[in-house]
């Protein structure tokens, strides 16, 4: 007979005829030491992926400063990562699932370090959000990655807990530490400094992803859905397009009023032909079960109000509290630090309570959160805004490691990587939302109090334009006019700003407590465990050996 690699044998257990990893998966073998290194390979990857979604958000006020971003053109240079992210994640799982997991992961990296290179060195808005764009196509080829990887990999229950909870962490730790890391970096180096990190980083996961991780794929996947993922970024954004850029334009313009419809239409038709298609990227029969459907919604709901506070609390601390980056990034600890504590222990609570009270739970301290930073005012310091990241940061570790876990855990075998998509898509589109709404909602407030407080004063067309814009371009108008007149704008500016943000966080606060409402109703006490039966696999050959001889 012919050598045949040991390598990838699938062996079936004895007895246990029935309990392959369903008819079409295919993985690795995987020693118990060499899952846990792959296990940290995929998690260093996902770090800078997440990371990628708030390591900027520090660096926005220097932007306005060097490159004249508008508070609009801050929300495209934030959003165009997520959008793209999230529209291409679903196509991204069913590429895992054809080709191969490790190889889709790789590719990944490749364009994420490539494209963060590119973002380092962008001399213009136009540029800069382009290269975010294209590192989201990086970001959406790697995360689904990790969690099929991290699915097929670990056949046991309690150790795919664990292995969740600490994917969890992850996703959460660099979400909450983006800001801090982006300080540290900006303290020393320019802005661009805060993509150039994952350059290393993405070096250093390569080199260990092809010895360690092993590759896993669905044989009897179907063709990547093209047409659903045009049709669903292009849906996602003309809708964000019409919030961010509603502020500039008018709520009731027509063309903001145009684009909303547009993205809806387009959205409608991206449903019925994922409804339709024979190899459909979003699998719409997972979301007939509604425990499936109310636990990405939850999904959503954290990102919504963790994004969108991120955004606007990092201008708050810089802008209005006059802290530098770095000074912000360890500002933040509360809600980072509750985040990394927190997470790894929400499975423990999930076992005592159910998922109906921590998930429920972490949504109404994530609206409690939201609701205490609104109330901020002129006068308010940076310990009145300790309380509310401290609930923020807990809500979010609470949720979503028991709804991840539970969300991959009901999905077949043969579909890990779209079943991992659709629950990071829901994730990005969360946070894309949560820029965008709550953005949109505190520039409309700024700008309304600016319009009013400015119209006795006489300022040319481009200087009131840049007032308008964003706070940081009103404060260095202030400083250029000095005197009286400066003091005067610096404080309209300032409490319009703070105005902006209440009406914000108070936005994020009542969909939290919405979606908590939903969760409590709608969740059972317990959602479901893992179903995926095991696959025992034979271990690899010793190096030297090409196979078994026959």
């Amino acid at each position: 007979m012919a050598n045949v690699s040991v390598a990838n044998r699938a062996v079936e257990a004895p007895g246990r005829g029935n309990d392959i990893q369903g008819s079409g998966a295919a993985a690795s073998p995987v020693r118990p030491v060499r899952r846990w290194l792959a296990l940290g390979v995929l998690c260093l990857s996902l770090l800078i992926v997440t990371l990628d979604n708030t390591v900027l958000n520090v660096a926005l006020p220097t932007l306005v400063r060097d490159l004249g971003a508008t508070s609009t053109n801050l929300q495209w240079i934030v959003d165009a990562y997520v959008l793209v992210f999230a529209g291409l994640l679903l196509v991204s799982g069913s590429v895992a699932d054809r080709f191969g997991r490790k190889w889709t992961f790789i590719a990944g990296l490749v364009v994420f370090a490539g494209c963060s290179t590119w973002a380092a060195f962008s001399g213009s808005v136009g540029m800069l959000i382009a290269a975010r764009a294209s590192m989201g196509v990086g970001g959406a080829l790697i995360m689904p990655s990790t969690l099929a990887l991290i699915t097929n990999m670990y056949t046991d229950p309690r150790e795919r807990q664990r292995a969740f909870g600490l994917w969890a962490a992850t996703t959460g730790a660099g979400v909450a530490l983006g800001p801090i890391i982006g300080g540290l970096l900006l303290a020393h180096f320019s802005w661009g400094s805060v993509f150039l990190i994952n350059v290393p980083i993405g070096a250093v996961a390569l080199a260990l992803a092809f010895p360690f991780i092993p590759n896993s794929k669905n044989p009897k996947a179907g063709r990547p859905d093209l047409l659903g993922a045009l049709l669903s970024i292009s849906g996602l954004g003309l809708a964000l397009w019409a919030i961010i850029d509603a502020p500039v334009h008018g709520w009731s313009s027509r063309t903001v009023i145009g684009a909303g419809i547009a993205g809806v239409a387009v959205l409608v038709c991206f449903a019925v032909w994922e409804r339709f298609a024979s190899q459909p990227m979003l699998r719409l029969s997972f979301f007939r079960n509604r425990e499936f459907s109310v636990a990405v919604l939850s999904l959503s709901m954290v990102m919504f109000g963790l994004f969108g506070a991120l955004f606007v609390l990092t201008q708050f601390l810089q802008f209005d509290l006059g802290y530098t980056a770095l000074q912000t990034g360890v500002r933040l600890l509360p809600a980072a630090g509750s985040i990394i504590l927190v997470a790894p222990f929400a499975s423990l609570l999930d076992r005592a309570f159910g998922a109906k009270v921590v998930v429920g739970g972490g949504l109404l301290l994530i609206a409690g959160g939201l609701w205490e930073i609104s109330g901020a005012t002129v006068a308010t310091t940076y310990v009145g805004t300790i309380a509310g990241m401290i609930m923020l940061g807990v809500g979010v570790a609470l949720v979503i490691p028991s709804v991840t876990a539970a969300v991959m855990g009901s999905l077949p075998a043969d579909h890990t990587g779209i079943g991992a998509a659709t629950n990071n898509a829901f994730l990005q589109v969360g946070g894309a939302l949560g820029v965008a709404v709550i953005g949109s909602q505190f520039s409309t407030r700024y700008q309304g109090r600016m319009v009013a407080a400015l119209a006795p004063s006489h300022f040319p067309v481009g200087v009131e334009s840049t007032i308008l814009g964003s706070i940081g371009g009103a404060l260095d108008v202030a400083a250029r006019e000095g005197g009286m007149v400066g003091e005067v704008l610096a404080v309209w500016a300032r409490a319009a700003f703070v105005s902006g943000m209440d009406l914000a966080f108070l936005t994020g606060a009542l969909v939290a407590a919405a979606a908590a409402l939903l969760a409590l109703v709608a969740l059972p006490g317990r959602l479901p465990g893992a179903r995926i039966r095991p696959l025992v696999v034979a271990p690899p050959s010793p190096p030297g050996e090409g196979g078994l001889r026959g």
